[in-house]
């Protein structure tokens, strides 16, 4: 009855975004053809010399320029999404310097400069979709595969923001902030539909309508929803009878139809005046053909739903001249649903379910009343009105667990950019956070940005962040694997890092960045000797240095390449072995060309990933895969059309596996391809 009902809200869901879709068309149609104003260009339209003068915001929570920012920072644009095919969040942040990713065929895990252990949920990364925390309250996790509840098509950028940021936005910001900008309703003026069908019987679709009145209101509404069956036949060793003694093991070790992802979201913002009001749902059902944590392999029933969402209210002011006031208040929701299938004898359907309802506010004032100042100060509250953690054979009805948690937070922060004098900026900034669970922690952030030349920066910048135990971690616990541990300490990280960003003419951009961080307190998943049940404890230190170099061209045909290379080093300091699932080196070639009169472009991905050890000691090999894509824009009136082809040259690989699973490398897919089509009207 919970999957009936699920699928109806599912449908009613889909059909009310439709109905609302149709009745917004005429207005969507009026506010259009009221367009006036000049748009301003995409970032990809502009020469290099002017993506210095380009405004990020996510680095201090007001705009700056790429220069100026107390980070290194990166921008994807919407128009890099369209010509490079990406389909998701995770796809955008593989094609980012320092950045990979890493699947276990449920979620997609984010690593950065190194760090990146399986299965460790995304907590050492801060999701921010138009300013809004993303993270959930009951993992904290960043959610960046096909389990982000929203459609890529709607980001109008993507800015990523190295290095340690909890002196501004508290936990989780301990290795990056991903900042998504969201598109607005005149860069859809109209109604807009967009399908797609590639490899794994893959099918999306999505439809929007938006628009504005200079100077009146503005909207956008979007529906999308996405449906795949997936690899149909999944082998693993592991489970065949013929090499595998597991009792799990069966079906010759093929996992059939087990790889299915279901998934539909629902995105709206509007803005009149000084207020917007922004709203967030999304849904995704996804199949584990892994067989991870001891459930019976090759049962199509094992799977998880996750659901998040969001409405936030945000006011933005300027009072006078020298300063501006930003609040918000908002309410989330987040909802985890998993079934397993467990062979107790007899077999048995285990459900976690998870529960997650919070709302709060901020309020930030930025100001350059003082000479030479421009100074951010903030208050931030958060309630977490609903934390529960449930565990519980479905028949018989036997609980496991019965968690229900309810804790608040808050915090202050202040950030002074000082202009020392004409051509160095000195960026310093603390915050304090309160949690009801483990108290207090402070964070300050000092960066000196120095310009010697009108087109050389040097950035040296230094920073701490601190990353909370989340409620999972603290509390969760059953009479058979887990136990709880409500004594956690928040991790913590120091990073120092310098930076050189030089421009050469109009057309080549070179950055380099030397980094050092040390972790202390990292929490880990370890079995107690005593009893054999697994616990999280502070135990982990790892150590890291590293280097990133990019060069970025832009011809005057039209055509602009990026090439970036990594070379890292992340020890643990105990056993000074390599990190689990860390590459020594990390490589990237971006290529766009113009062709047919700039109605053609074609897009061209290399990606290098060095060898990185397992959970067993063992390695993962290197591998290099490219991406391919054509994308036409104006071929026909109003008509953009795309191809893509992803692992071109079907190389095998595998990424390393969690200590759930079995198995120790899981493969990855092959070649696949997508073609895809949006039209406005």
């Amino acid at each position: 009855m919970r999957y009936r009902f699920s699928t109806l809200r599912r449908v009613l869901a889909g059909v009310l975004c439709i109905c609302s879709l149709l009745l917004l068309y005429p207005a969507a149609r009026a506010w259009a053809d009221e367009q006036g104003e000049a748009q301003p260009a995409d970032l990809s339209e502009l020469s290099i010399l002017d993506l210095m003068n380009v405004t990020v915001y996510g680095a201090s929570k007001f705009d700056q320029t790429l220069s100026e920012a107390p980070s290194s920072v990166s921008i994807v644009t919407a128009d890099e999404i369209k010509k490079y095919g990406y389909r998701t969040l995770a796809d955008v942040l593989k094609s980012v310097r320092s950045f990979y990713i890493t699947s276990e065929r449920n979620y997609s895990y984010i690593g950065a400069r190194g760090f990146n252990r399986p299965g460790d949920y995304n907590t050492r990364i801060l999701l921010l979709i138009d300013g809004h925390r993303a993270n959930d309250n009951i993992y904290n996790s960043a959610s960046p595969g096909t389990e982000f509840p929203m459609n890529i098509d709607l980001i109008d950028r993507v800015e990523v923001i190295r290095g340690p940021s909890s002196s501004i936005y508290g936990t989780n910001a301990f290795f990056a902030v991903i900042s998504i900008i969201t598109k607005k309703g005149r860069d859809v003026k109209g109604v807009e539909v967009s399908g797609a069908a590639g490899s794994l019987d893959t099918y999306t679709g999505r439809l929007s309508a938006g628009g504005y009145s200079p100077g009146g209101p503005e909207a956008l509404l979007s529906g999308s929803a996405m449906d795949s069956k997936g690899n149909h036949r999944l082998y693993y060793r592991e489970f065949d009878p013929a090499f595998s003694s597991d009792p799990h093991a069966a079906n010759n070790g093929i996992a059939e139809n087990c790889d299915y992802d279901h998934s539909y979201s629902l995105f709206s913002k509007a803005s009149w005046n000084d207020f917007t009001l922004e709203g967030v749902f999304g849904s995704r059902t996804k199949g584990i053909p892994t067989a991870p944590y001891g459930i019976v392999f090759n049962d199509t029933r094992n799977q998880t739903i996750d659901e998040r969402g969001y409405l936030d209210l945000k006011y933005e002011n300027n009072m006078g001249d020298r300063s501006r006031i930003t609040a918000r208040v908002f309410y989330d929701h987040y909802k985890f649903d998993g079934t397993y299938i467990i062979d107790y004898p007899p077999i048995t359907v285990l459900k976690l379910l998870d529960w997650g309802e919070w709302w709060g506010g901020e309020m930030q004032v930025t100001t350059t009343e003082l000479k030479n100042n421009k100074i951010v100060a903030g208050l931030e509250y958060e309630d977490n009105i609903r934390q529960d953690q449930y565990s519980y054979d479905e028949e018989p009805l036997f609980s496991y667990l019965d968690d229900k948690r309810d804790t608040k937070r808050w915090a202050v922060y202040l950030q002074d950019e000082l202009l020392l004098s004409t051509n160095l900026i000195l960026n310093a900034g603390v915050r304090y956070d309160h949690y009801e669970t483990f108290g207090n922690n402070a964070n300050p952030r000092l960066s000196l940005i120095y310009t010697p030349l009108n087109k050389t920066t040097l950035k040296l910048l230094y920073g701490t962040a601190f990353r909370a135990p989340n409620v999972y971690e603290l509390y969760y616990e059953d009479s058979f694997t887990q136990k709880s541990n409500p004594d956690l300490k928040p991790e913590e990280i120091t990073t120092y890092e310098l930076v050189l960003e030089q421009y050469l003419g109009e057309a080549l951009r070179i950055s380099a960045a030397g980094f050092q961080y040390r972790t202390k307190d990292l929490i880990t998943l370890e079995t107690d000797p005593g009893d054999g049940l697994m616990v999280y404890r502070n135990t982990e230190k790892v150590s890291a240095n590293g280097l990133e170099l990019e060069l970025e061209n832009i011809w005057k045909s039209g055509m602009r390449g990026r090439i970036s290379y990594t070379v890292q080093k992340v020890t643990d300091d105990a056993t000074h072995d390599l990190s689990v699932n860390s590459p020594r080196q990390l490589a990237k070639i971006n290529l766009t060309a113009p062709m047919l009169n700039n109605k053609l472009f074609v897009g061209i991905e290399e990606q290098y990933t060095g060898r990185r050890r397992t959970v067993a000691g063992k390695h993962a090999g290197g591998f290099m895969i490219t991406n391919v894509t054509l994308f036409s824009r104006q071929l026909a009136k109003e008509l953009e059309l795309s191809g893509s082809v992803y692992n071109l040259f079907d190389r095998t690989y595998g990424d390393p596996g969690g200590e759930e699973h079995i198995q120790d490398i899981i493969e990855q897919d092959g070649r696949t391809y997508r073609v895809k089509l949006a039209y406005h009207f």
